[in-house]
């Protein structure tokens, strides 16, 4: 399991990405914080883009995104080719992004969901594994390449 971890979002998320940083590292994760670093308003693909980027080259395996509703960042995140970001707000929803759609991002809704849902979804999608099989063939075809 890759134990890198990218992690950003906007203004909105800040506060939850601040807190996900602290316990994923004490849980053994090295995070790159891609920002913002304050909760001044911000505009999200400021951030997003380079998180992205990022992962295409393959510095991380895997992404968590957060903002207000979750959308902004994940429907940027989807401009992406080598990006699967999946907006999630309970388990079943984190465990299938991975299980079914290898989803390497993670968008969370920091205004509509409580920071102990937000660390549990993290959780499942940094530990669930994708099942590959029928959806695989089905993920090579997300791209537009």
């Amino acid at each position: 399991m890759n134990r890198k971890i990218a992690i950003g979002g906007d203004h909105a998320g800040f506060e939850y990405k601040n807190d996900l940083i602290q316990k994923l590292r004490t849980e053994g994760y090295e995070v790159k914080d891609f920002g913002p670093f304050s909760d001044a308003s911000v505009d999200y693909p400021d951030y997003v883009h380079p998180l992205c980027k990022a992962i295409e080259q393959g510095e991380f395996a895997q992404g968590i995104l957060i903002c207000g509703s979750g959308n902004g960042v994940a429907i940027t995140a989807n401009k992406h080719q080598g990006i699967r970001a999946a907006l999630c707000w309970n388990e079943d929803l984190a465990a299938l992004a991975r299980q079914h759609n290898n989803a390497n991002v993670l968008a969370l809704p920091a205004r509509f969901i409580p920071f102990d849902l937000a660390e549990k979804l993290v959780s499942i999608f940094l530990n669930t594994e994708f099942e590959g099989g029928r959806h695989q063939n089905r993920v090579d075809k997300i791209a537009c390449r």
